[in-house]
């Protein structure tokens, strides 16, 4: 075995998860699968999905030591870096990437990697995997989009590796290396309907300051329509699964290619239901026509705050306005609208939160999802609070959701402001009942809008520390 792929996550270790249930295949690490085994590396995957950490370790501990790969990320720092340091105990050469350790390769060296990867694996990977097993480090400062640390001590970073410019080129994921039938059952099981995720582009060109771009830059780079359906095809004959995530940063980014793949999918006669993300500016009457014939049933859409001041200083790039206008679009549809909200960014005070209630009522989706703002090492957001910045545990035990920001409103400011939408939105959800004026829910509601705001204003100059 040339390499082993990893991605440190354990269903079993995420509480929160186990109430959802509704896992998907790692697909990063199942395309650097593809990709190098087309190349003649010997590549083997343990899915941690549905494993333990101690399986895991085992396994280290009882395989003969090659090359670990583990992709990393702001929720599984904590498990990457006791994976990392297990690995080098029993005599791993250790290579670790993803979103997260571009922003921290000194600490990733520092837990156990003996090289960072920066930026898409593929290429990257192919050229450092005979250098790592060669035991050649001199060799490591011809490998663009990576760092590692040299024989001096110090932290070597190499030029930056140039993206792959023809997606279409790429193997699909390996998905038949994981127990993707686990997958569909637990879905059933929980849900009553089997789903699969693909993606048909890389990237996004948006420049929203929170987000990470750490793999695949600000690019979008799309695969041809009749590629991804043909890969479409095969998951439905392969897999028989009830529905489809594309899990692309912006399913809808580029008219004329969802055009093209509405009509492949009608020339092959290819129906399934699927959710996807879209921004509202990607939205207009055509193209939710579009999503209605293909069977969308769900479309997630990023609005993160009513106040057209926040979003502008968020660069999101679209008015309030928009939102509202294409949720109305596919509730015409029937099509459900899932709704991104953020709390907390720069400037939000108590009138940008009333603007936010109010628009969440104006456009009632089916389910809008709440998180408070943190900033990810790296980013713009990052950037711009970064000398407020506090994290309150130690780097290897916490993640960039764990930072405080000095100055910012308090948590339980935030938790009131949560509480107080929900009631907002629950109230006038029964606003709409004939048996509103009668429903005993109605008096509990508005003495819950009525202690959250009051809450509101009691905290509002608590900040944090």
């Amino acid at each position: 075995m040339d390499l082993l792929l990893t991605h440190g996550y354990f269903l079993e270790e995420d509480p929160k998860e186990r109430e959802i249930m509704k896992p998907y295949v790692p697909l990063g690490i199942l395309y650097l699968a593809s990709h190098l085994r087309s190349r003649n590396f010997d590549v083997e995957v343990f899915d941690s999905t549905f494993s333990t950490s101690e399986q895991l370790i085992r396994l280290l501990e009882t395989t003969q030591p090659t090359v670990l790969g583990v992709y990393a990320n702001l929720m599984t720092r904590k498990n990457v870096v006791r994976i990392l340091r297990a690995a080098k105990d029993a005599g791993w050469k250790t290579v670790v990437g993803g979103p997260e350790p571009a922003a921290y390769t000194e600490e990733y060296l520092a837990a156990g990697a003996d090289v960072v990867v920066i930026g898409e694996g593929e290429i990257t990977l192919e050229e450092l995997l005979p250098v790592v097993r060669g035991g050649s480090q001199p060799g490591l400062s011809d490998i663009h989009g990576i760092a590692f640390r040299g024989e001096d001590g110090k932290v070597f970073h190499t030029p930056a590796r140039a993206l792959i410019p023809n997606i279409d080129r790429q193997p699909w994921p390996s998905r038949e290396s994981v127990p993707i039938e686990r997958y569909l059952e637990t879905w059933r099981k929980h849900h009553g309907l089997g789903s699969v995720s693909l993606i048909t582009a890389r990237g996004c060109p948006y420049e929203c300051q929170w987000c990470s771009h750490a793999v695949f830059g600000t690019t979008h780079r799309r695969r041809k329509p009749v590629s991804v359906v043909d890969e479409l095809e095969w998951i439905l004959d392969r897999y028989n699964p009830d529905m489809l995530w594309f899990a692309d940063d912006v399913f809808t980014i580029h008219h004329g290619w969802l055009e093209q793949f509405a009509a492949e999918m009608r020339r092959r006669s290819l129906r399934i239901p699927f959710e996807c993300i879209s921004r509202a500016d990607r939205l207009n009457s055509r193209i939710v026509d579009l999503l209605a014939e293909l069977d969308c049933f769900r479309i997630w859409i990023g609005s993160e705050s009513g106040s057209q001041r926040v979003l502008d200083a968020m660069r999101r790039g679209v008015t309030v306005e928009q939102v509202q206008s294409a949720v109305e679009l596919c509730k015409a549809k029937r099509i459900e609208t899932g709704m991104f909200l953020m709390w907390g960014y720069e400037g939000e005070g108590l009138q940008e939160i009333e603007e936010t209630i109010h628009h969440v009522k104006r456009c009632m989706p089916d389910i809008f999802l709440t998180t408070v703002a943190y900033p990810i090492r790296g980013t713009p957001y990052f950037a711009e609070v970064a000398d407020r910045v506090v994290n309150p545990s130690r780097w290897a035990e916490s993640s960039d959701r764990s930072f405080e920001i000095k100055g910012r409103h308090s948590r339980r400011f935030y938790q009131n402001a949560d509480q107080l939408l929900r009631a907002e939105v629950e109230l006038e959800k029964l606003s709409q009942s004939i048996t509103f004026g009668t429903n005993p829910a109605v008096a509990e509601l508005r003495h819950k809008i009525e202690q959250s705001r009051e809450g509101l204003q009691s905290i509002f100059s608590e900040v944090e520390a």
